[in-house]
């Protein structure tokens, strides 16, 4: 399954071939490498990947971790299975965001925007309470989170105000409309979580594959 990691850079428009116009995230993958290679005995049993340029300041833990490659990537993430770039690997191999061709089907995982802590309206929707009848303070309320003497408690689960965002999500069936290997960057069809500069996820969808 064919994998890279990259960094989000912005939206933006395309026009097809066709005429038609089509919103893209632009997301840059260059400096990928494999930056480890977990075994169990002769047997590769994870893939780690890599990318951007090396850490200003690093542990010394780190630095013996990363001696094989000679730097300690910003951003790296262990994979099970292969990348889909064939032949022998070994430390170092950069991973070209050739390996990518326009109308692949790909899933984007990153971290969603963080919101900080919100209410239930914002957060779930909620509707809040009647503008009337003397209410003053009730516009943005939750309302009742349960009975008195049957359950006497809160229901795990409940929907409430709390911290919203900055979780990971993943966004699939996205399209790749656009490879620039020379820049290395990649359009993949409308948008995907978390802000400029999130570092993000792509891999070859199930759906790919169909």
């Amino acid at each position: 399954m064919k994998r890279i990691l990259g960094k989000k850079i912005g939206m933006t428009q395309i026009f097809k071939e066709d005429g038609t116009q089509s919103a893209v995230t632009v997301i840059d993958v260059s400096n990928n490498v494999i930056s480890k290679l977990l075994t169990d005995g002769d047997n590769i049993t994870h893939i780690e990947l890599g990318f951007s340029s090396k850490v200003k300041n690093t542990r010394k833990s780190d630095e013996g971790n990363y001696k094989e490659l000679g730097f300690v990537p910003k951003y790296k993430v262990a994979f099970k299975k292969d990348l889909g770039v064939g032949g022998e690997i070994k430390v170092g191999d950069e991973i070209k965001p050739e390996i990518f061709v326009v109308g692949d089907i790909v899933d984007v995982t990153a971290k969603t925007k963080g919101k900080g802590f919100q209410g239930v309206m914002k957060r779930w929707g909620f509707k809040g309470g009647k503008r009337t009848h003397g209410q003053s303070d009730r516009d943005r309320a939750p309302g009742s989170i349960g009975s008195g003497t049957t359950p006497g408690r809160v229901y795990k689960g409940k929907k409430m105000a709390g911290r919203m965002g900055a979780v990971q999500r993943t966004i699939k069936k996205l399209r790749i409309e656009d490879v620039d290997v020379d820049n290395g960057l990649i359009a993949v069809s409308g948008s995907i979580p978390g802000a400029n500069g999130t570092y993000v996820i792509i891999k070859e969808s199930f759906f790919n594959k169909k």
